[in-house]
């Protein structure tokens, strides 16, 4: 009797080389107004479309790897009903962590106005301190400290202090070489 080996690394690595073609060719073109560089006033600045588009190319090149080197390696874990809830857990983590990131700084600057009376409006503010860091950190906090609480099946402090290095390492990295780049979801408020 022959053993057929499990599919999970071709099975997910052609799930994420059609996503990450599904991006490159349709949302990405479609849904940012600019491309991946601008020249504007004979300065080069970053497009609307680079950031997703090196987003899409690592998801294509580790998709492409899983099916070319690893779709026959050894000790691939196979589909399971554990696994499905896994990744259900995980993608609500995502999805709850999104919607934290996007309204968080709305919200803090709502609070502020009704605390204080103030008629300040998020849009004018999301590119400065610390409105546009509101959302960007809670959310990117709460989405990484998610992740590791469900691979380890619990939740600890250390997880969040870690994944709150993380988003700061990331604000510092997106944020301060770049002038003209909005972080995330302050582009879209």
């Amino acid at each position: 009797m022959m053993i057929r080996a499990p599919k999970s690394n071709l099975i997910l690595g052609l799930v994420m080389v059609i996503f990450a073609a599904i991006l490159l060719s349709l949302w990405i073109p479609l849904d940012t107004q600019t491309g991946l560089v601008e020249k504007i006033r004979r300065q080069v600045v970053i497009g609307d479309a680079l950031a997703p588009t090196v987003a899409a190319l690592f998801l294509l090149i580790g998709g492409g790897l899983l099916v070319v080197v690893d779709r026959t390696a050894d000790g691939q874990p196979k589909p399971s009903l554990r696994g499905l809830g896994f990744t259900a857990s995980l993608i609500a983590v995502i999805c709850i962590s999104l919607v934290v990131m996007r309204h968080a700084g709305p919200l803090s600057v709502w609070l502020i106005n009704t605390l204080h009376g103030d008629t300040l409006e998020y849009r004018l503010l999301r590119d400065s301190a610390p409105w546009k860091y509101i959302g960007y950190l809670l959310g990117g906090t709460l989405m990484i400290s998610g992740m590791i609480a469900l691979v380890e099946g619990r939740i600890r402090i250390r997880a969040v202090l870690v994944a709150l290095l993380a988003v700061l390492i990331m604000i510092a990295l997106y944020d301060l070489p770049f002038k003209d780049l909005l972080l995330p979801p302050n582009g879209d408020v």
